[in-house]
């Protein structure tokens, strides 16, 4: 296995989207406050009537706080989830929970993107199987998977794609393609984050990230533009060549435009 790559993992089965519980969450989050805390805030919080106290220790542990609170996400994304549109914000959702699960990232880039581009209109859970299994025998998981590990893991991908609004919500064998188009505030959102992770112009405009809206260097280029529209960036193109002038000059920035646009 190549060691440069993240080994996959089965975290994804704690939960799959959770767009309403983390909503929920991001309202109790306050900054610098640990996943310990923040389940026990929102074990008082009457929040979560049907949810068991197990259940939501591993909502808050094994799935919000590896998104959103290592990530220091939960910090730029709280003030986000009260005045974006809920298409914006599952979009945001997607980055933190396709960077902490690298099998949904990929699976979302190698097969529902090709897929879609390849003019499927459905994708199957033996498509998900397929490259589950594929991708245990690559050597991409820490120990080879039981069969009922991979059609687990092959029910939680599709499943999460629905949650985000890829794949129709409807259960089945079969679900239908919904084509996803990046907002415009996902790609400044994006941008910022990457920029502000240390990635050079180049190694932003190409990072894995843009590929889960379907997106490659050429897209981001085109996108990056529609931003330099409203001053938020400048960018200086020459052929394959991008230069960006970064107009904000902290994330609190990026969401500060954001809330007040």
């Amino acid at each position: 296995m190549n060691a440069s790559r993240s080994t996959y993992t089965t975290q994804l089965q704690a939960g799959l989207g959770l767009v309403n519980e983390t909503k929920l969450l991001l309202s109790l989050y306050e900054k610098d406050l640990t996943a310990n805390f923040l389940y026990e805030k929102s074990l008082q919080s009457g929040l979560f009537p049907l949810v068991s106290a197990r259940r939501l220790r591993n909502i808050v542990i094994e799935c919000f706080a590896p998104r959103y609170i290592k990530t220091k996400a939960a910090n730029y994304l709280k003030p986000l989830a009260t005045c974006l549109p809920s298409s914006t914000m599952n979009q945001l959702f997607l980055i933190y929970t396709a960077g902490a699960n690298e099998i949904l990232q990929d699976f979302i880039q190698e097969i529902y993107w090709d897929r879609y581009t390849g003019g499927r209109d459905s994708i199957q859970t033996d498509d998900a199987k397929e490259f589950v299994v594929h991708a245990v025998r690559e050597g991409k998981t820490q120990k080879p998977w039981s069969d009922s590990t991979i059609k687990r893991m092959a029910s939680y991908l599709m499943s999460c794609c629905a949650d985000y609004g890829l794949l129709s919500s409807r259960r089945g064998a079969k679900r239908a393609i919904q084509p996803v188009r990046i907002q415009e505030f996902t790609v400044l959102y994006l941008a910022y984050k990457l920029h502000f992770e240390g990635l050079g112009d180049s190694a932003m405009i190409n990072h894995k990230t843009w590929a889960l809206f379907g997106l490659d260097a050429s897209d981001v280029r085109e996108e990056l533009k529609g931003l330099a529209k409203n001053g938020w960036i400048i960018v200086q193109s020459a052929g394959e060549v991008t230069r960006i002038g970064w107009q904000l000059k902290t994330m609190e920035d990026v969401i500060d435009v954001i809330t007040q646009s």
